[in-house]
């Protein structure tokens, strides 16, 4: 396979530009795809953030798009968000600069006008996005009739995003022998249908990272829950850096980058409530290294793209296994080694192992120790339910007190059998024969009251005492001859006896005296 620019069919005065852009080799998705896309052919490539497909895209726009008239774009680029859009025209101008071709970039949260300004002049390279390309199509300041090269950039996120059938207009507005070249994460869905429908005959071309370089990014999994995450937060970015966290929410993303900044941390915060120009001063702040956090929600991880991102952290759960992917991305690109921090509540346990399983992740959760962030090989993570050293931890269903449950105690140090434990420090135990503690041969032992005792023993002339107040007794002896004493109140007493020649007797502060045969 090729292994430099020129070989692939790079013009000089191109590779001497990248050159200067301090690019000399091709990555492993440019030496796969140039050659067709050179050649004019359709083309899906599969390939992980951060391998090198935006260059491989744009060499073939700058080298290939005509000359336009003003409001009819000759090539188009389309891309799921502003940051995107973006980045893909800082590495796609000085390119065109060569080849004296012009970009313009065309996505929500800018002014309108502007767009409308500039489409009235000629533009070769339109980047856009599809809600505002749409949008200028509606009001006939943009035609599509003659662009002849289209690239989707991202497919899998357009997808993601609702993006599909907006893509799908456009491309039926523009020329139907155009060259269509497709970059995707993945290939399958919906992306498949853009596939099949959108593309003539297109060459295939998957890069998958080598084991090697998918170990670059290592990946930890801390129980933590929501109280404990500012603080962990802080005292992992004063470790590492540059970072990104990643929240769930835009208000959670404002709320933590202030908290953080309390702490000490000095963050910049991305989301889709903030106008693009906070956006881009935020990266810009991020990229130049003016800040070393940037506080992110998902809507912004695929337009996050900065070389030598130290660590990315979880700070809120991902909701699908495709956003941890597109989070984590930002982390370990180009070779570089990345770190990967997940924080796991104990009801998202069950998820994150399902998450584990299916990315083929690490599985169980490691020990919270910031020094391991600084090892060079992390320790494997324990099996979820495990305590540290290897103990397994298990649950008590039912659990409401600080006691031992054994069978579920209610009030004071007595025991009943139930299946919740609500109070008190109280055992209930069975030994192997199924009897009671306390009860000797063949005798049960159950204890019951508040503060009191009783014992019961099934057997011949067995016997039984219960308490019921301070102190007070009751006996009972079923079988011949049998008794029962019982006492309720304060030292109060009871005797009965039922069977032959039995007796009674009863003081509830008082006495009472019977007899029955």
């Amino acid at each position: 396979m090729s292994t430099t620019f020129s070989e692939l069919g790079v013009p000089a005065e191109l590779t001497t530009q990248l050159a200067e852009l301090g690019i000399t080799e091709p990555f492993p998705i440019q030496q796969l795809t140039l050659i067709d896309a050179f050649a004019g052919r359709d083309l899906c490539g599969k390939a992980p953030t951060g391998s090198g497909k935006t260059l491989a895209f744009a060499l073939p726009v700058a080298m290939r798009v005509e000359r336009a008239q003003p409001g009819r774009p000759r090539a188009l680029i389309l891309v799921p968000t502003r940051e995107l859009a973006s980045q893909v025209r800082e590495v796609i101008d000085p390119l065109a600069r060569i080849t004296r071709r012009k970009v313009a970039t065309f996505y929500g949260g800018t002014s309108i006008n502007r767009d409308l300004q500039r489409l009235r002049g000629r533009l070769d390279i339109a980047v856009a996005t599809p809600g505002r390309l749409e949008d200028l199509i509606d009001r006939r300041a943009l035609s599509l009739e003659d662009v002849d090269l289209v690239v989707i950039d991202e497919a899998d996120r357009m997808a993601d995003m609702g993006f599909l059938p907006v893509v799908k207009r456009l491309l039926e507005q523009t020329r139907r022998d155009r060259q269509t070249l497709l970059f995707s994460a993945t290939l399958d869905g919906d992306v498949d249908v853009l596939v099949r429908h959108y593309q003539n005959d297109p060459a295939r071309h998957v890069f998958d990272s080598p084991e090697e370089a998918r170990g670059d990014v290592r990946h930890v999994f801390w129980p933590a829950e929501r109280p404990e995450r500012r603080g962990l937060t802080a005292q992992v970015l004063r470790r590492l850096g540059p970072a990104i966290v990643f929240t769930r929410t835009k208000h959670g993303a404002d709320r933590l980058a202030k908290q953080l900044k309390q702490d000490g941390v000095e963050t910049a915060a991305i989301h889709g409530n903030r106008s693009q120009r906070q956006r881009e001063q935020a990266l810009a702040r991020f990229s130049d290294g003016r800040v070393q956090t940037l506080v992110a929600t998902d809507v912004a991880a695929r337009g996050i793209h900065v070389d030598n991102v130290a660590a990315v952290l979880h700070y809120d759960q991902p909701a699908t296994e495709k956003d941890y992917v597109h989070r984590s991305g930002r982390t370990g690109r180009a070779g570089n080694l990345g770190l990967v921090v997940s924080f796991v509540s104990a009801e998202e346990t069950r998820e994150v192992q399902q998450m584990q399983r299916t990315l083929d992740l690490p599985q169980g959760l490691h020990d919270l120790d910031l020094e391991m962030l600084m090892l060079d090989e992390l320790p494997a993570p324990r099996p979820v339910g495990a305590k540290a050293g290897g103990t397994e931890q298990r649950r008590t269903k039912g659990n409401r007190g600080g006691g031992q449950r054994t069978g579920g105690p209610r009030n004071g140090g007595g025991a009943k059998r139930s299946n919740g434990h609500r109070g008190g420090n109280g055992a209930r135990q069975r030994s192997q024969s199924g009897a009671p503690a306390g009860a000797s041969s063949n005798a049960g032992g159950r204890n019951r009251g508040n503060g009191g005792s009783q014992a019961r023993a099934e057997s011949n002339g067995g016997s039984r005492t219960r308490a019921n107040g301070n102190g007070g007794s009751r006996t009972r002896t079923n079988g011949n001859g049998g008794s029962r004493t019982s006492a309720n109140g304060n030292g109060g007493s009871r005797t009965s006896a039922n069977g032959n020649g039995g007796s009674r007797t009863r003081a509830n502060g008082g006495a009472r005296r019977s007899s029955r045969r």
